[in-house]
């Protein structure tokens, strides 16, 4: 099983709907406040940040390159796609990344990354994305976590070395008297302020904000950056 396969078939185990109620609320009254008419989210996962938005009468798109996370985002009412952004060829007026989406993409596809966001935007749209800070990566995301239910065992091991958070998920399921071993280990990578900056700004963006944002209360400092770009016109 593909590693973000892997990790979406155990995300219901994982404890971390509060933390995603609060990022996609900011990222949602940001977004809100840029008044767009037609959103896409990138990596949008199981699709609740464009069921959020959708309330809000902002039509919207998902995109996800797991197409188990896509299925279930269908399966919820989300409009979604298992798809890479450089083949869509729509417009819209905000794209958003949500819940280290970035942190996701090698130094080597980044820019092309954001080359494709610049390109599916329309005149004057918004992209708005969230970043882990050092801190986040070191001091927040580190550690082990297991889960044992009826039906599966869980392993989740995370360690921050050199700049690259490895994540190995391990997974047992039951199958009658026996179990089902999977295994993946999902990459992060840590980028510097000024490193994602200087990226922006020869993409074609205009980088209007960038947030300092506390998404554990128990941190002694912010673990996540959130950037509010705006897409201008390349001379």
């Amino acid at each position: 099983m593909q590693p973000l396969d892997l990790y979406a078939s155990i995300e219901e185990y994982l404890d971390f709907e509060e933390e995603v109620n609060v990022l996609h609320n900011m990222m949602a009254k940001i977004a809100i406040s840029k008044c767009p008419n037609s959103l896409i989210d990138i990596g949008c996962g199981q699709g609740d940040f464009c069921l959020k938005l959708n309330s809000n009468s902002i039509k919207t798109v998902g995109v996800d390159l797991s197409q188990k996370q896509v299925d279930i985002a269908k399966s919820k009412g989300v409009d979604a796609l298992s798809i890479d952004i450089k083949d869509i060829v729509n417009k819209y007026d905000c794209a958003t990344a949500i819940f280290d989406v970035v942190n996701y993409l090698d130094a080597d596809y980044l820019k092309s990354f954001l080359q494709a966001t610049y390109n599916l935007l329309n005149e004057d749209g918004y992209f708005i994305f969230d970043v882990n800070s050092l801190y986040g990566f070191d001091e927040v995301a580190q550690g082990t976590l297991t889960i044992d239910n009826d039906d599966k065992f869980i392993a989740i091991d995370a360690n921050f070395i050199e700049n690259t958070l490895y994540t190995d998920i391990t997974v047992f399921t039951k199958n009658g008297k026996n179990y089902k071993k999977d295994f993946g280990t999902i990459e992060q990578y840590y980028y510097r302020i000024d490193e994602l900056e200087k990226i922006l700004v020869l993409v074609g963006f205009d980088i209007e904000e960038i947030i300092d944002f506390k998404l554990h209360d128990c941190s002694e400092a912010h673990d996540k950056f959130i950037f509010v770009c705006k897409k201008i016109k390349k001379d």
